[in-house]
């Protein structure tokens, strides 16, 4: 026993020295560095950090107004954003899979291609093609009369690009998974409900929509996470601006820590998000459950 147990420890101890370097260690520095005020000169000098106790999160909770805008961003992509995601990906699957669908194959590649484009040069393009002045959509807009907006400028409209875009990325991964799990339906089953008389589309809505609810909640959830997330895509296109309409929370967490230098501030606010995901995501698994 003594003999599995070493074997056991040795074999698991590279893995153990991995999570504990790159992640127990880094969680545990932030949980600290979030009840203390660090500035840059902590750098050079640590006793200049000194201790706040929980100063930090009552100005995230109750003073900053910065937070809970970058809050509101946060919640608009995601309440907006997740749904779209997750219909027009399943969309897609059900279209893919149909019959009548010649060259899958072919549109499995084409929509895929957005998850493995980098993100950077993805928001590049996005970044020129919705250009108020010279982009190629106000363009088009143009040539049936219709003057385009200033889309990266207009603090009313600079939130809607960068739910297109997050949209645009997140259809192409969540699509072959929809499809794989299409795959598992039992076609015996869509055929009794068919010799009972059920329609294409009350054999959709019954049948294949309960049957995938597991591949749903998946991706629900991490879409959840990834939106809660939000960075890149409103770093690229907007820097956040205009008047701090697409600043994310995770993007506020950037400014403090690397243009403001409030480490601690920062640390606060990555713990105020960690919590944040931890009780959505636990309620949308329970609500699953309470359904099923």
């Amino acid at each position: 026993m003594k003999t599995n147990l070493r074997s056991l420890v040795f074999f698991l101890s590279p893995a153990l020295i991995l999570l504990s370097i790159f992640l127990l260690i880094p969680i545990g520095a932030a949980v600290y560095m979030s009840f203390n005020k660090i500035g840059v000169e902590a750098l050079i000098d640590p006793q200049t950090i000194s201790f706040v106790g929980i100063a930090n999160y009552t100005q995230i909770i109750f003073h900053d107004e910065l937070f809970r805008k970058a809050l509101l961003n946060t919640i608009i992509v995601l309440v907006i954003a997740m749904p779209l995601t997750v219909v027009l990906s399943l969309s897609l699957a059900v279209l893919i899979n149909s019959k009548l669908t010649k060259f899958s194959s072919l549109f499995r590649v084409g929509f895929y291609l957005p998850a493995i484009s980098n993100t950077i040069a993805v928001a590049l393009v996005w970044k020129w093609l919705l250009n108020g002045d010279y982009g190629l959509i106000n363009y088009l807009l143009s040539l049936v009369g219709i003057d385009g907006p200033q889309w990266l400028t207009n603090e009313h409209t600079a939130i809607f690009t960068i739910i297109m875009l997050v949209v645009w990325k997140g259809i192409g991964p969540n699509t072959i998974l929809y499809m794989a799990a299409l795959s598992s339906v039992p076609d015996s089953v869509k055929e009794a409900a068919e010799i009972d008389g059920a329609s294409a589309w009350q054999r959709f809505i019954k049948i294949t929509v309960p049957m995938l609810a597991p591949t749903t909640t998946y991706i629900s959830i991490m879409l959840l996470i990834g939106y809660l997330q939000l960075f890149e895509e409103p770093f690229m296109l907007t820097g956040g601006g205009p008047v701090n309409s697409t600043t994310s929370i995770v993007m506020l967490i950037y400014n403090e820590a690397f243009k403001y230098f409030n480490f601690g501030y920062a640390s606060a606010i990555s713990m105020v998000l960690f919590f944040i995901i931890f009780a959505v995501s636990l309620i949308r698994i329970k609500l699953t459950k309470l359904g099923s």
